[in-house]
């Protein structure tokens, strides 16, 4: 196959590429220049996509003799991936940029351009699996190594980007083989450390960098009965089940930790109580999509069992989930995701997306609207 493989600069899609040249298919090497923004080379390990990676790529693609281009898709970034950030922020949600970036960067825009340009497949180095059913439709799959698994922030795939997606580490069994791989395929990242925060924050201070971008007004922080207990900066630089930096004015009447229980922007305030009343048991969630075909009870709205991922290193629950009608606030039906948790969930917020597995198969995600406790009233 013509194989475009996406090369971040680090090593795991450097593998995946060397692999896929290995395999027999027609590889070119592309690096996405996603950010203009000043502070961008890498520092230790943080970050991604940065001027650095994108001399890393250009060196592995050339052990591996393959064509290498960078391609800019950094105004798409902006609008799809960074503004979204601000915007989620400052509706008082807690996004996931790197979903974002891998819904609409890495396997809208780029499968798209891939596939205008006659690519059969793009190659990433994501730890996740795609394995096609007896009547050849594709399923993603977590990958062997379950501690390094990507499938989460790959739930929002569709089943036509799964046909056109290859993930040649899917049964690597740690990350550890992957590096000594590189070392002796003579590729200089073999020892380059993981990247990780969000690549647009170089130095990791996100509040800091939210504080420049939303407008802050203070308001009142209050408690389950809507007391007032103190004063916050503002609203947006909170997150649900935030401990430290809440600087109240009175300890809670039994003397333990308060928690973000929730945010309300509209009304510019934040909840907090005992750490017990963060246990999530209902979560509904919108937009919703699935990873592949979905299964028989999504199109006739019966309840199916499933486990529910809120986070990407996080543990799958046992949960039962069912396809609801459920109105807007103009009034307007839209399809949601209601998930039924066996085991709460502490800490949920909306903006962070929960997707669904049955087995080891990813099933299909939703960004989380609502969750609800079967203690407290329901968050919005």
């Amino acid at each position: 196959m013509r194989v475009l493989a996406a090369m971040s600069g680090g090593v795991d899609s450097a593998v995946a590429a060397a692999r896929a040249v290995e395999a027999g298919h027609d590889v070119v090497g592309v690096h996405l220049a996603l950010s203009r923004m000043p502070g961008t080379l890498r520092t230790g390990s943080r970050g991604c996509c940065t001027i650095e990676d994108s001399r890393d790529a250009w060196r592995a693609c050339d052990v591996l003799g393959i064509p290498y281009y960078v391609w800019d898709f950094s105004e798409r970034f902006k609008e799809d991936v960074v503004q979204d950030f601000i915007d989620e922020y400052a509706a008082g949600r807690t996004p996931n940029p790197c979903m974002r970036c891998n819904e609409r960067i890495k396997f809208a825009a780029l499968l798209e351009k891939a596939i205008a340009l006659g690519f059969d497949a793009v190659c990433t180095g994501h730890y996740a699996k795609v394995i096609n059913d007896a009547d050849g439709n594709p399923e993603l799959h977590r990958a062997a190594d379950w501690a390094k698994d990507q499938s989460y922030v790959l739930g929002v795939l569709t089943h036509e980007q799964l046909k056109h997606s290859m993930f040649p580490l899917a049964d690597t069994p740690s990350k550890a083989e992957v590096r000594a791989e590189a070392e002796r395929r003579g590729l200089s990242v073999a020892n380059k450390p993981d990247s990780h925060d969000i690549c647009f924050i170089p130095d990791g201070d996100t509040a800091g960098w939210l504080a420049e971008k939303i407008e802050m007004t203070t308001g009142d922080i209050v408690d389950e009965t809507g007391s007032k207990v103190g004063e916050h900066p503002g609203a947006n630089a909170f997150t649900v089940g935030q401990r430290r930096g809440l600087k109240l004015g009175r300890p809670a009447p039994d003397g333990k930790p308060r928690f973000v229980l929730e945010i309300r922007p509209k009304e510019n305030k934040v909840v907090v109580g005992p750490e017990a009343l963060l246990a999530i048991d209902e979560i509904r969630g919108i937009k919703v999509s699935w990873a592949g075909l979905p299964i028989a009870e999504v199109a006739t709205g019966a309840e199916f069992d499933c486990y529910a991922q809120v986070r990407a290193h996080g543990d799958p629950v046992p949960a039962t989930a069912r396809m609801v009608r459920i109105a807007d606030d103009a009034g307007v039906l839209r399809d949601s995701l209601v998930v039924t948790l066996t085991d709460p969930l502490r800490g949920v917020s909306p903006g962070q997306t929960v997707v669904l597995y049955q087995g080891s198969r990813v099933l299909g995600q939703a960004t989380i609207d609502a969750a609800r406790s079967l203690q407290r009233a329901e968050l919005s």
